[in-house]
């Protein structure tokens, strides 16, 4: 039983996100004790601890379940969620609040995708707070699945990787993975991100706003791979990557993947020209996702104190768009495995993400009938998408 529990608490404590999340409940309530608990029928046991009251719990500590809210939520299968114990006829008389001197409370059960019952994500503080509010209990109920998503995404990797016999079955497990895992983390991300959007305009706080901003960029971050992943399988799995290819002004979709990488990259200076009024037959979207992870690319692998370039023109019957920055220069057997699926090439920065983005790059400007070629040399590398523009109902010089 005791290797049982302790097994439920390293899955827990496994799972990177958890501490995110605990800080982005406690920004989103205001309460200053949060935690990830395991209850069973005889057993109450914190799993991971956000504790701001000194209560006193942490990983592997545990609780007589008898004592806890947490039990009336595994046996009814339902939240509990209190602004205030003093204003609460149910709660007012009952012996928890007095045992562990708390006001506010709530409790959000936390099931596995079999159905099966793990524990709750909890919270309590002495000052009563508005908690029930319905973003507010949306927003938690959503923190709970995706710590379920979770638990089961790391227990289906362990399986996975368990199973595999070669290298092939290896490769199709994992692609196969990777698709149900793209699909299931959609709905925790909007999660994290409606989490943000209620810190940032309804409990606007200017001491926690540079942690808001961080989980928001990391959650954008995230939403990203995600979208990686699913066009990576779907061109594997044979459908290729959707296209919606229409006459459309370019521009603008440029400019503004270049605004949200100032913004996540503020440190950085991107030198971007753009000419105004470039109409192309293209698929749109897809060529600002280009340009976004050539532009992370040039972020991440080129040296922290100089600018990127971005250029994004016509050139007689050519739409060409280059990205340059400058770092070290590439060999030709790098340049030979830069668009192949999960190669990755060492980064300055330690994020090198998944190997993806530039496969995805190729897959797009193939998609177009273009090209994209890169050039490294004298501390510069640049990455250059062409393609006709014969059909374009305009162009932008």
């Amino acid at each position: 039983m005791q290797d049982d529990l302790i097994k439920r608490v390293e899955e827990i404590q496994a799972i990177s996100a958890v501490p995110t999340i605990l800080e982005t409940v406690a920004a989103l309530t205001g309460l200053r004790f949060v935690c990830i608990a395991h209850v069973t029928d005889d057993s109450w046991t914190a799993c991971a601890v956000l504790d701001r009251l000194d209560f006193g719990l942490v990983p592997g500590g545990t609780l007589d379940v008898t004592t806890t809210l947490c039990e009336e939520v595994r046996d009814t299968a339902r939240a509990v969620v209190i602004d205030s114990v003093e204003g609460s006829e149910r709660y007012r008389e009952h012996h928890t609040p007095r045992l562990y001197g708390f006001q506010s409370y709530f409790s959000i059960p936390v099931f596995r995708t079999d159905g099966s019952y793990f524990g709750t994500l909890c919270g309590l503080d002495p000052e009563p707070a508005r908690l029930t509010e319905k973003a507010t209990v949306s927003t938690l109920h959503l923190f709970a699945e995706l710590v379920s998503k979770q638990l089961d995404a790391d227990s289906d990797l362990v399986a996975t990787r368990a199973a595999l016999l070669d290298e092939r079955e290896t490769a199709e497990l994992r692609e196969q993975f990777i698709a149900v895992l793209g699909h299931d983390l959609r709905t925790p991300l909007g999660a994290i991100l409606l989490g943000t959007d209620i810190l940032k305009h309804k409990h606007a706080d200017p001491a926690s706003a540079p942690v808001v901003e961080r989980i928001r960029r990391s959650a954008t971050r995230i939403a990203s791979l995600v979208d990686d992943v699913v066009d990576f399988t779907r061109g594997r799995m044979g459908s290729g990557i959707p296209m919606r290819l229409r006459d459309a002004a370019l521009d603008g979709y440029l400019e503004q993947v270049v605004d949200e990488l100032r913004g996540l990259y503020p440190e950085r200076v991107i030198d971007a020209v753009i000419v105004p009024g470039l109409r192309l037959h293209c698929d749109p979207e897809r060529i600002a996702q280009l340009l976004s992870n050539l532009l992370k690319n040039a972020l991440v692998h080129g040296f922290d104190h100089t600018p990127v370039a971005v250029r994004a023109a016509m050139a007689g019957d050519e739409f060409i768009l280059s990205v340059t920055n400058q770092g070290r220069e590439l060999a030709r057997k790098v340049i030979d495995q830069l668009f192949k699926p999960y190669w990755r090439a060492s980064s300055r920065s330690g994020n090198e993400g998944l190997g993806l983005g530039l496969y995805i790059v190729d897959q797009i400007a193939r998609a177009h009938d273009g090209s994209i070629d890169v050039h490294s040399d004298g501390g510069s590398t640049s990455f250059v998408f062409r393609m006709r523009a014969a059909d374009a109902a305009g162009r932008g010089r």
